[in-house]
């Protein structure tokens, strides 16, 4: 990387970043495109139906339910964060995104990361607390109650990642170097295209993983330590096996969620060493995944999520009908 004193500004900052699609497959964007947008649909669809189930159905209106409704909505605007962009690119080849735009995509693309990191831990708490405590479970996780983690997880975010755009603002770029790995702005992607030292913003990346998601992983695993040691104190087998049950769809959105996230800061160390389309397939596979997956997670492994999605299906279709 070449330092700022190579060229003759003394202050670069790009008015735009170029986006890639698929590095290496620009010709097959078009074919590419068909599954990405059944991807965004699936999300999106999945999602939303999760969002409308659970508000039209008076049974649902429970804390593991409220909790899913704000893991569906934090799926919704991470699927919305990268949708515009992604979709330009594959459809109508539009690589151009402008830098304060790209800042702002980058900002609500990793606070939407955080807060489903945030909302899986909470999850893991109330299925902890429903658990080991089950006579007190509804007088602990109150509506009021909920709504003030709603809003932690929500500030937290926002306060962990606020720094980010302001600490990019006050790099030098270099000239010859705005074409992005991806067709978002992911914040080790853009930080590289700097010709500063940029060891502040390398820190303060580490520190918001390890602050947000490491901590939140932590107290996951610390989380089901102490279910599997309720469950193991249960007399009746068939208790055990109901009590785990209920785990069941949230260890497999954990695992949707971390696995695809520990994939993306293992290629970052290793970036040098492997071909961008690696990078690029990871991140896809970090952001988009996980929105497809969940609502067909909690749809399949929760028969009162399944029967009311079910019912809002069949009212739109007698809607349409009529």
């Amino acid at each position: 990387m070449l330092p700022p004193q190579a060229y003759n500004i003394s202050f670069f900052q790009p008015p735009a970043f170029l986006l890639t699609g698929i590095p290496g497959h620009k010709a097959a964007h078009g074919w590419i495109s068909i599954p990405f947008s059944s991807i965004y649909t699936v999300a999106l669809t999945g999602n939303c139906l999760i969002l409308l189930a659970i508000r039209r159905t008076p049974s649902l209106h429970q804390p593991m339910y409220y909790f899913l409704s704000m893991l569906a909505f934090t799926d919704v605007g991470l699927t919305l964060s990268t949708l515009p962009t992604t979709l330009g690119v594959f459809w109508f080849d539009h690589q151009f995104i402008g830098f304060n735009s790209c800042l702002a995509q980058m900002f609500f693309l990793h606070t939407f990361s955080v807060v489903e990191s945030s909302v899986l831990l909470a999850m893991s708490f109330d299925r902890f607390l429903a658990i080991s405590n089950p006579l007190r479970y509804a007088a602990i996780l109150t509506n009021n109650v909920i709504i003030r983690i709603g809003l932690a997880i929500v500030t937290r975010a926002t306060v962990s990642l606020f720094p980010v755009p302001v600490l990019l603002k006050r790099l030098n770029f270099c000239p010859d170097q705005t074409l992005l790995s991806h067709s978002f702005c992911f914040h080790p992607d853009v930080m590289r295209r700097a010709c500063d030292d940029i060891t502040i913003n390398i820190l303060y990346g580490l520190y918001v993983v390890l602050s947000t998601g490491g901590i939140d992983s932590l107290l996951i695993v610390l989380s089901y330590t102490l279910i599997l040691h309720t469950v193991l104190g249960l007399a009746s087998p068939r208790e055990r096996v109901r009590a785990l049950n209920t785990c069941v769809s949230h260890i497999l959105a954990v695992l949707v969620f971390y696995i695809p996230a520990i994939g993306v800061s293992i290629i970052y160390r290793f970036e040098k060493h492997l071909p961008s389309i690696v990078h690029a397939l990871v991140a896809y596979v970090y952001l988009v995944v996980p929105p497809v997956l969940n609502p067909i997670i909690y749809s399949v492994k929760s028969k009162p999520i399944r029967e009311a999605m079910l019912r809002q299906l069949r009212r739109k279709g007698a809607r349409c009908i009529k």
